[in-house]
């Protein structure tokens, strides 16, 4: 024993402090986020493109309430959205605080409720549920463990005990090292309407974070989905998609960007994927009013669409 001791200090004799720290951080492995974040950062980046005219109205009744009015007009609906949001006074972080309740309605009855709650350091709970014409057409319950360098998720969706249908899903991310993050996925699911009575899937993941850029993955029966993160300067950010289906035996392939120009409160995303779908998404916001403005444009040359879109965000 007395050796083995010997020999670690002899081995560490040439290092500083300041080496040793460096290595500790080097090895030191985080929790790894849940699963569903895998592809973060890459749609963060992509354009979420809309069409026609939108009018949204922000107005914070207090520090944890806040109501949004939101008048849409295009194509496919004309209407209006009345949404709040409330987030509770436990404070988890700087940045985090709980229980956190969203909502929205419309004059049709269509409603949908989101719940988020830290019940422990470790242990997150969600719920939703979405009423259409009165119906309850789709609820889903998830409970998330997070440990030091792994995160364990557990969802139920919609179980409907008179036809005997469900769908449960388990998630599992392991930071193996500071830089890599493997896990997996299993959705299982049972109903009548189902070939056989139940049907299990299972997939695999994987991300590997480098300094200024991340490349993440997941691979299935139903297909493969690959990222590239690449953060090219403070104000360029691009990423490359690749999502393919092995029943479809289709793959689109995707590149998109996004820029900003903080002394201009700018921000552009754009992309253009293999079936030659072009979009763009600028948003402005107009100092020093509490206004932001934005505009959305969509097209493809081959099938002649071509969608635009205008909004404005008060508040």
């Amino acid at each position: 024993m007395g050796a083995i001791a010997s020999r670690y200090r002899v081995s560490n004799a040439g290092l500083t402090p300041t080496d040793q720290l460096n290595i500790e951080n080097e090895t030191k492995r985080e929790n790894p986020g849940t699963l569903d974040e895998l592809h973060k950062k890459s749609k963060e980046v992509m354009p979420v493109n809309f069409e026609g005219g939108k009018l949204m109205v922000n107005k914070g009744i207090s520090n944890h309430f806040q109501m949004a009015h939101t008048l849409t007009m295009n194509s496919a609906q004309n209407g209006y959205k009345l949404s709040a949001t409330y987030i509770g006074t436990k404070q988890i972080s700087p940045t985090e605080a709980y229980p956190v309740v969203l909502g929205d309605v419309d004059p049709s009855g269509n409603f949908n409720f989101n719940l988020i709650h830290q019940l422990t350091n470790e242990i997150r709970v969600k719920g939703a549920a979405q009423v259409q014409e009165c119906k309850l057409t789709a609820t889903q319950g998830t409970v998330e463990f997070k440990g030091t360098d792994y995160t364990l998720a557990v969802a139920m969706g919609k179980p409907d005990f008179s036809d005997k249908s469900s769908v449960f899903v388990g998630h599992y991310l392991q930071s193996v090292t500071k830089r890599l993050a493997l896990g997996a996925e299993l959705v299982y699911q049972s109903g009548a309407r189902i070939m056989g009575g139940e049907i299990a899937i299972a997939s695999a993941a994987a991300r590997y974070t480098m300094d200024d850029s991340e490349v993440s993955a997941t691979l299935g029966a139903a297909g493969f989905h690959i990222c590239y993160f690449k953060q090219a300067s403070e104000q360029l950010q691009v990423v490359a998609e690749m999502d393919t289906s092995f029943r479809g035996m289709e793959s689109v392939g995707t590149i998109g960007y996004q820029v900003t120009v903080p002394k201009a409160d700018l921000v552009f995303r754009g992309m253009v994927d293999s079936n030659w779908n072009i979009g763009a998404v600028l948003e402005k916001k107009l100092q020093p009013l509490p206004f932001s403005f934005a505009l959305s444009g969509m097209a493809n040359q081959a099938k002649q669409q071509f969608k635009f879109g205008c909004g404005l965000i008060i508040g």
